[in-house]
């Protein structure tokens, strides 16, 4: 199985490493020796800060941000994990997200960790997180920018939840 480490995976790539629809958007990695904890696996906090990580590159291929100095701001108002199973040291996995719902200035996003495996990857964690952007140089809420809510919609099959 080959992995491309820290670059976008899109649909075909992610059924290659047995991820099944609607997962359309991952990022590959390897568990780090400073992400386990005394337990000896992953500690709870790493998930969070891999889907961080996802969000980012995400959030530039949907159009929302270019992260320049007129992008909006974006806040994490909220965010949660389910831990499914445990994952240890040197092992690869594949961060997956979507975007769920969006409103005028917020959206949810859910995210997945996967052991890849061709015949079928096997998830570790779920999550879930609001995301609200703000303006960049003053008080208010930025609205979400055309090409991301398209994206959105028909990219992830996101549903609209305002007019």
């Amino acid at each position: 199985m080959d992995l491309r480490y820290h670059t976008p995976l899109d649909a075909p790539a992610l059924r290659a490493l047995g991820i099944p629809a609607p997962w359309g958007f991952g990022l590959a990695d390897r568990v780090r020796f400073g992400e386990i904890d005394a337990l000896g696996h992953v500690n709870n906090t790493a998930y969070l800060r891999w889907f961080e990580s996802f969000r980012l590159p995400y959030l530039q291929a949907r159009g929302i941000t270019d992260y320049g100095p007129e992008s909006p701001r974006l806040v994490l108002k909220r965010a949660s994990c389910d831990y499914l199973a445990e994952m240890f040291n040197g092992m690869d996995y594949v961060v997956t997200g979507r975007t769920r719902a969006f409103r005028t200035t917020s959206f949810t996003m859910e995210f997945a960790v996967w052991l890849p495996h061709p015949s079928g990857a096997r998830q570790t964690a779920a999550g879930e997180a609001i995301i609200v952007l703000l303006n960049r140089d003053g008080p208010g809420r930025h609205p979400i920018p055309a090409p991301g809510r398209r994206a959105f919609t028909e990219i992830d099959g996101a549903l609209c939840e305002s007019p």
